[in-house]
């Protein structure tokens, strides 16, 4: 998809970091936006700051919730008659040993994580496919879904699911003559607010934190302080689809690891 101007584009999670930065550079790039989030002030925010180059419309939106998916859907074809972006970038982290999380956790974790990226594909992708035009759909995966860590079981089980919802969606069109294309896109650590997802738990998904889960978190922000900025995992997303790419690494030395990783496995040890 070598043109993006004068198209729409879709990003959840918009109201900081990474759904930030890639409205931002859609922004830029002559896009009109339609922008959601469950941070009514983060959202605001971001929609002013992109506001000065180009349209933008937002709407709350919780991606766990099918239905909620479903009336932004259709908002965007009803008042912009297009969508020709769709960035399913929405993204919640937890971490713990596995055994610690309970089911109030996981229904979280993968409800935004996992549930949040199929909505939008149910909601979405057959809309995009009528349009018959091209298209591309980037979802958020994280290298979590790559790779496992101690401490971070419940974050990757989603980030998992969420690779394998991008490449089947990926497969899907390629087998059925779609104009779509679709990106993985894997970021390590980028300095966001991830660590901070509590901010963002449902009030009705109470949780006690519990030792691990509180030195998981903690690692995880050291990590996201040293991260690369926000902005580049934007400018890398838009070469993707522009080059149509599938799988992408925000570090080249990923590539590495996940060879290593897969010779691991292919001896049936489990990797480090």
């Amino acid at each position: 998809m070598r043109e993006l101007s004068g198209k729409v584009a879709v990003v959840t999670g918009a109201a900081s970091g990474i759904g930030r930065a890639l409205a931002l550079r859609f922004a830029a790039e002559g896009m009109t936006l339609m922008l959601a989030d469950v941070d009514h002030g983060g959202l605001a925010r971001t929609a002013a700051l992109a506001g000065r180059e180009t349209r933008v419309l937002t709407q709350i939106t919780d991606v766990s919730d099918a239905w909620a998916v479903r009336h932004l859907a259709n908002r965007c074809f009803g008042e912009l008659r297009a969508v020709h972006v769709l960035c399913n970038n929405a993204g919640v982290f937890q971490g713990g040993h596995m055994w610690t999380r309970g089911e109030e956790d996981f229904a979280w974790l993968l409800g935004v994580n996992v549930w949040g990226v199929l909505h939008g594909i149910r909601e979405f992708v057959p809309r995009m496919i009528a349009q018959d035009t091209e298209g591309h759909i980037v979802n958020t995966v994280s290298v979590a879904g790559l790779f496992t860590s101690p401490g971070t079981g419940g974050y990757a089980v989603g980030k998992h699911a969420a690779l394998a919802a991008s490449l089947s969606l990926a497969q899907d069109l390629a087998a059925t003559g779609s104009r779509l294309r679709v990106t993985a896109l894997c970021p390590g650590a980028v300095r966001t607010r991830i660590a901070e997802s509590d901010r963002s738990r449902p009030a009705g998904l109470p949780a006690t934190p519990t030792p691990d889960e509180v030195d998981s978190r903690e690692r995880a922000g050291r990590a996201a302080e040293r991260g690369i900025e926000p902005s580049e995992v934007a400018d890398l997303a838009v070469k993707a689809i522009h080059e149509e790419r599938f799988l992408l690494l925000t570090d080249p030395r990923y590539a590495d690891r996940l060879r290593a990783q897969t010779e691991t496995l292919l001896t049936g040890d489990v990797p480090p």
